[in-house]
């Protein structure tokens, strides 16, 4: 034992391992006992551990999101298309996108109002492309025209559309597409803010339009990388690919 600790010859990390496996054999350790041990070390050693970096989120091509708008088109359903749209447009959260009643769209304003929940007094204003007023509009008419409806994404039994429902919606046009990637809600959403960034729009708007609570998540798209008022969004939105 005493050979051991007064060796100070530099060895391999193996046969370091070996030398410190003989000195705690006698408390029997387990794993977790090994856990605490190495946690104690590195508090004695004062080394602090190492987060490996965030991998960077995927992020559809534009050539992807064209060919993955043209096959949604071509299906000729009214509630899907309206679905991307929205996605797309307004980078909108998939759990926002799901709660979004008729009485919160202003048709007129060409805005959203979002809310938490039933109680929450805040409201979140989300702008929408001026160009997508028509089919917006002629799609709520529709709905309106067959059924009492509350929600704009309802299923066939009038229920709300889950995130998850939404997210198998958007799978099935990827494979009809034949898009490796799936394209899922939170990547239409980083394709809008990081073309957004692109334009070099102001931090602050796209925090306003992402719902951010800081602009530290944008953070993101600066790496991805590497106007504040509806008649900037207007101008900008015009040169949008899709």
């Amino acid at each position: 034992m005493e050979n051991i600790i007064s060796n100070t010859k530099k060895i391999t990390i193996l046969e370091r391992a070996k030398q410190i496996a003989q000195i705690i054999q006698i408390d029997n350790p387990d794993y977790y006992y090994l856990k605490e041990l190495f946690k104690k070390l590195r508090k004695e050693l004062e080394i602090k551990r190492a987060l490996e970096p965030k991998k960077l989120p995927y992020v559809p091509t534009t050539e992807e999101i064209k060919r993955y708008y043209d096959v949604v088109w071509n299906n000729q359903n009214t509630k899907h298309m309206i679905i991307v749209k929205m996605l797309l447009y307004t980078g909108i959260k998939i759990s926002e996108l799901v709660k979004i009643k008729l009485e919160d769209i202003k048709l007129a304003k060409c805005i959203i109002h979002i809310k938490k929940d039933e109680n929450d007094k805040k409201v979140r204003i989300i702008p929408f492309y001026s160009d997508f007023k028509q089919s917006l509009s002629g799609y709520i008419k529709e709905i309106k025209s067959k059924d009492k409806k509350e929600y704009l994404f309802e299923s066939n039994w009038g229920k709300p559309f889950s995130p998850q429902g939404i997210r198998s919606i958007l799978s099935n046009y990827s494979k009809l597409a034949q898009i490796k990637q799936n394209i899922t809600p939170s990547r239409l959403r980083h394709f809008l803010f990081l073309w957004m960034k692109e334009q070099n729009i102001d931090d602050d708007l796209i925090q306003y339009y992402s719902g951010n609570e800081s602009k530290e998540a944008l953070k993101l798209y600066d790496k991805l990388k590497n106007y504040s008022n509806k008649e900037n969004h207007e101008k900008l939105m015009k040169g949008f690919p899709i």
